[in-house]
């Protein structure tokens, strides 16, 4: 069960979750399971699971999910939470864009905006991945009627006809399973 949120100032943050090595599914089910449990943060919703062709990449296909949290960890603090947590699933980094076991990347966070060596916010090139944006649209769409979820900021999703170009240049399917609740 995820821990209450704690400190006077909560974050929703988005995050991107993949793995396109051993099983993706369970990979990014663990994964959510463990952010849920990181201190001061909840699981607000989570994505189906999708398979992509890599971007920029060879490889086996990934599987995608986007997970929405509600955090009163910042940016970096939830940014070196995620990279803890890709290492304990046995991520390795040998060269730029690698198959792995588990990637995790903060699409967005609260209203925030920032560049740095480290971290760019929102993400550099969410718009332009399938992999993120259909998983994104599917949960702010069940989003739109929870009075009970209120975002301090929705990240810029572009319309259907964009999306469903994209998904179909870059190889995204949906699959019939969910990332959260499992």
């Amino acid at each position: 069960m995820s821990q209450p949120v704690a400190g006077p100032r909560s974050f929703h943050a988005w995050i991107g979750l993949g793995a396109n090595l051993g099983d993706g599914p369970a990979a990014l089910r663990a994964a959510a399971q463990a952010i849920g449990r990181l201190p001061g943060t909840r699981l607000v919703a989570g994505s189906s699971l999708y398979r992509s062709a890599p971007v920029d990449a060879s490889g086996p296909d990934y599987t995608n999910a986007v997970l929405l949290v509600l955090t009163s960890l910042g940016p970096r603090e939830l940014l070196h939470a995620l990279q803890r947590q890709e290492l304990a699933q046995g991520r390795e980094r040998p060269h730029h864009n690698a198959p792995r076991t588990l990637d995790l990347d903060i699409i967005w966070h609260g209203d925030l905006i920032t560049w740095s060596p480290e971290l760019v916010l929102p993400h550099p090139r969410y718009r332009q991945r399938a992999f993120v944006l259909e998983p994104l649209a599917e949960v702010l769409k069940a989003l739109l009627n929870n009075p009970e979820v209120v975002l301090e900021s929705w990240p810029h999703v572009p319309d259907m006809a964009h999306r469903r170009a994209l998904a179909l240049a870059q190889g995204i399917e949906k699959l019939p399973e969910t990332l959260w609740p499992a």
